[in-house]
């Protein structure tokens, strides 16, 4: 969680180093305000000022409603249960606005705190730094980030092809482009079916858990993921380029039987990116031709020209991926 700050100052003390623990709302630095740091806190603090009161009344005012309409649950009139619900809804938008006033002020606090309980990290303030804040934007500065033990989220976008065969609960791996030769296993934690749009392509962001954490792993890095959405055990799989398909939609396999090209009908089942099940038309052992060597057969003794693949009972599974970050 980044560490926000909207003072316009000198910065006077930091209290803390990268690497130390600390806990929520403790000092992290402080600061010398200027005149336009020191007017904005000022007016954070008479907002809060107002909002803590405004929350205080709309509180008496429920508890002065609900003490009316006390012991009438069972007959409660239409104009008291109208009285009620506004002096609820009321209430509850003032705790909001207070919520709200808490963090302008904390944001324009001379006092920088720390939002979460966990470890300081990225500080990128220095006692003599010249805090500045644009107060027509009333844009926050990150000061430093405050990082605790948890398993990282990846967003993912998933195309309109692929959405609907994505699911809750479902496992995925996910490889990250700086870091090579790693692949992390994970889970769908949830599935936005609302998508967005740009240059005229919807995606819709999918958000995986990681299984595990990694040092190596930071905030914006760029990611891919492989979504399983279904499997098998215990099926005859063969590489997916061995598959040929006629225009009739009838799929056949080139075999090697007595040493020559034989052509089998099959029928097919899950596939992944590179391999294919095959539910009927093959057996154990059969050796699938996958391609053809070049050059002239006739100077090779004792061996193929084709490229094979001995049919052997293996894991396959069906499943879609999304880049993203």
């Amino acid at each position: 969680m980044n560490v926000d700050s909207q003072v316009s100052g000198v910065v006077k003390t930091v209290y803390v180093k990268d690497g130390q623990k600390v806990y929520a709302g403790q000092a992290i630095a402080s600061v010398t305000l200027d005149s336009e740091g020191a007017l904005a806190n000022a007016k954070g603090w008479a907002t809060l000022q107002g909002a803590q009161n405004s929350y205080r009344s709309t509180q008496a005012s429920v508890a002065n409603v609900l003490d009316q309409v006390k012991g009438h649950s069972s007959d409660e009139t239409f104009v008291q249960k109208e009285t009620r619900t506004k002096a609820e809804v009321a209430n509850d938008n003032a705790y909001v606005g207070l919520a709200a006033a808490a963090l302008s002020y904390r944001l324009t606090s001379p006092v920088i705190t720390a939002p979460i309980t966990g470890t300081i990290d990225n500080i990128t303030i220095v006692p003599g730094m010249l805090l500045t804040n644009n107060s027509t934007t009333s844009a926050s500065n990150r000061v430093a980030v405050v990082t605790r033990v948890g398993t990282p989220l990846a967003t993912f976008n998933v195309s309109e092809v692929d959405v609907n065969r994505v699911k809750q609960g479902q496992k995925a791996t996910i490889t990250l482009d700086s870091i090579s030769g790693k692949t992390f296993t994970g889970k769908v934690l949830s599935v936005d079916k609302v998508g967005t749009v740009a240059s005229g392509v919807t995606n819709y962001p999918v958000i995986i858990s990681l299984d595990t954490a990694a040092p190596e792993i930071l905030p914006n890095m760029a990611a891919t993921a492989n979504i399983i959405i279904e499997s098998k055990s215990d099926v005859i799989v063969v590489p997916s380029d061995s598959v040929q398909t006629s225009g009739d939609g009838t799929t056949t396999i080139r075999i090697l039987k007595n040493g020559a090209p034989v052509e089998v009908p099959v029928e097919l089942g899950l596939s992944s990116d590179t391999q294919t099940e095959i539910t009927s038309g093959l057996s154990v052992g059969d050796m699938v031709i996958t391609g053809q060597t070049t050059g002239n057969p006739t100077t090779t003794t004792g061996t193929s020209p084709f490229s094979t693949f001995r049919v052997g009972s293996e894991a396959g599974g069906g499943r879609t991926g999304g880049a993203g970050r």
